[in-house]
């Protein structure tokens, strides 16, 4: 019942608003994920139409705190990961998952670890070559 006007002050386009709405009308089967292993909750969040494998596990990090819901899909994710751990400036998702497999259960706490506590890339220019890295 928010007004249109509410979802653009609030910086929320009608897509988003729209996929918030839907999720709205599935609520009580999505907290029936709240109690299932990680791989069914990730796929039981994405049948909602609009709702990506990034966006389930965005929902599932921050919901219930799901130490093992890695972000795939996310443009800087997995080039900051691949750096921190090999020092290549380039990196995909499947990389990723298997530099993070021996923290296989708390993927994504290792993840957020490296991202707060190593020097990562310029966010503006993650393909920078070694010599244009920013030092944090």
């Amino acid at each position: 019942m928010v007004p249109s006007w509410e979802w653009n002050r609030a910086g929320v386009d009608w897509s988003r608003a729209a996929a918030i709405l839907r999720a709205c009308s599935y609520a009580p089967r999505l907290e029936e994920a709240d109690v299932m292993a990680l791989p069914e909750a990730m796929n039981r969040r994405q049948l909602v139409p609009g709702v990506s494998p990034w966006t389930a596990a965005e929902a599932l990090q921050r919901t219930l705190g799901a130490a093992d819901a890695l972000t795939l899909g996310d443009l800087h994710l997995p080039v900051q990961v691949g750096y921190a751990l090999t020092g290549d400036p380039g990196g995909t998702d499947e990389q990723m998952l298997q530099l993070l497999q021996p923290y296989a259960g708390q993927r994504h706490r290792a993840a957020r670890l490296i991202q707060l506590g190593v020097r990562l890339l310029n966010r503006r220019d993650h393909r920078a070559p070694h010599s244009r890295i920013a030092h944090m």
